[in-house]
């Protein structure tokens, strides 16, 4: 089974080092996730970002609590960079932050590829439960970053 994938595009009005400098501080994450989520991250702060960088956290997800461990498995200063679910709730979690130059500013682009457990009931429980999750969260998220960089 492929993994699904969920796409979202903000447009900061901010040049693009201010953007990035955002996401790699590892402590704006609590800023950028619901509270229904519970988020905290577990690693000790504050967090070098780059290749081979883990970070350890705790989320509650539907009532129930996961460890969580991901991995920055992609860096390009100001440009993109990966992170990947080594530990956690989902059978697959691949997410890419991509910042482009435009004439407004930022054009920054979430994609996450990601899959749940459920074996050959997942695509029931994607629809049902995960697919609104997931939306939810980066909803939540885009809105959180045009309040921060007043768009």
């Amino acid at each position: 089974m492929k993994p699904h994938v969920y796409s979202e595009v903000t447009y900061i009005n901010q040049s693009i080092e201010e953007v990035f400098d955002f996401f790699s501080k590892a402590e704006n994450l609590n800023l950028l996730t619901p509270p229904f989520l519970k988020f905290k991250i577990l690693t000790p702060l504050p967090i070098k970002m780059g290749v081979g960088t883990f970070i350890d956290y705790q989320i509650i997800l539907n009532g129930i609590p996961f460890k969580w461990k991901t991995k920055i498995s992609k860096w390009e200063q100001n440009k993109v960079f990966v992170d990947e679910q080594i530990k956690g709730p989902y059978k697959v979690w691949i997410h890419e932050h991509k910042f482009e130059i435009v004439e407004s500013g930022v054009k920054m682009t979430d994609t996450v590829q990601y899959q749940s457990p459920g074996w050959i009931l997942e695509p029931i429980i994607n629809k049902l439960y995960i697919e609104s999750k997931v939306k939810e969260i980066f909803a939540y998220r885009k809105k959180v970053l045009l309040e921060q960089f007043k768009v």
